[in-house]
């Protein structure tokens, strides 16, 4: 058992290891209490109302979910979860929507796939890839109406986008 590094009493349940810039390595050994004073355990400030609201929703959706299936090969969208595969062209129709959302976080927000480039094109690709971040993000200020962000995103995609 180790006991906490801080308090002397405790039982030491989290450790910390800080690497140095010099690749030392310094090792901390803190109990629930003095995790939480010192900073590295924050504990979030939601009810156990919020929390059994949120899991209700995610089971709703997810039955509503698993009801999908495909009329073509019948897939639900379940299996194609469980597996990472679709049965047929048939099946971009009926799942779309989830596609959709699961495609706007693989890729960042962008409509399209933005994977790896040859190394000759590599700083243009780049170039396009932060214009596509930056119009996510100015899209995300609008939407919470941070004028001033959004007024700086427009125009640093200004920036990027005229020759």
């Amino acid at each position: 058992m180790v006991v906490c590094e801080r308090c002397k009493k405790a039982q030491a349940t989290f450790h910390l290891t800080d690497i140095k810039p010099s690749g030392d390595k310094v090792e901390h050994h803190l109990c629930e209490k003095c995790a939480g004073e010192t900073g590295h355990l924050q504990k979030p400030n939601i009810s156990i109302n919020e929390i059994l609201a949120g899991f209700i929703a995610n089971k709703s959706l997810a039955a509503e979910v698993g009801d999908l299936e495909c009329t073509d090969c019948g897939l639900t969208f379940i299996e194609f979860k469980n597996n990472g595969l679709l049965g047929c062209p048939q099946d971009y129709d009926v799942f779309r929507e989830q596609l959709s959302t699961m495609m706007d976080r693989a890729h960042d927000g962008a409509s399209h796939h933005i994977g790896k480039a040859p190394k000759s094109i590599g700083s243009q690709r780049v170039v396009e890839q932060d214009v596509i971040r930056l119009k996510k993000q100015l899209k995300e200020a609008v939407t919470a109406e941070d004028y001033e962000r959004a007024a700086e995103l427009r125009d640093r995609i200004d920036g990027w986008e005229k020759p």
